[in-house]
């Protein structure tokens, strides 16, 4: 993760599990929640420590990184 990433792991943050930065939001919760069928919006707002801006850098983020691996 670069130095501009919303993510961030360290072991002593569960686990090291990748959280959104200044959070114990696991990025996988948002995956889950839109796998479940669920709005960005209500990510959010189940989740207020993480910003809706947050969030979607994180999306784009994530597509970055799978473009890359598919390179």
């Amino acid at each position: 993760m670069s130095q501009s990433s919303v993510f961030h792991s360290d072991p002593e943050i569960l686990g090291g599990t990748v959280v959104f930065n200044g959070t114990r939001v696991p990025l996988q919760n948002l995956i889950d929640y839109l796998e479940g069928g669920y709005t960005l919006d209500e990510f959010v707002d189940d989740f207020p420590s993480v910003t809706k801006a947050q969030a979607i850098q994180g999306l784009e983020e994530a597509r970055e990184l799978l473009a890359q691996a598919a390179r």
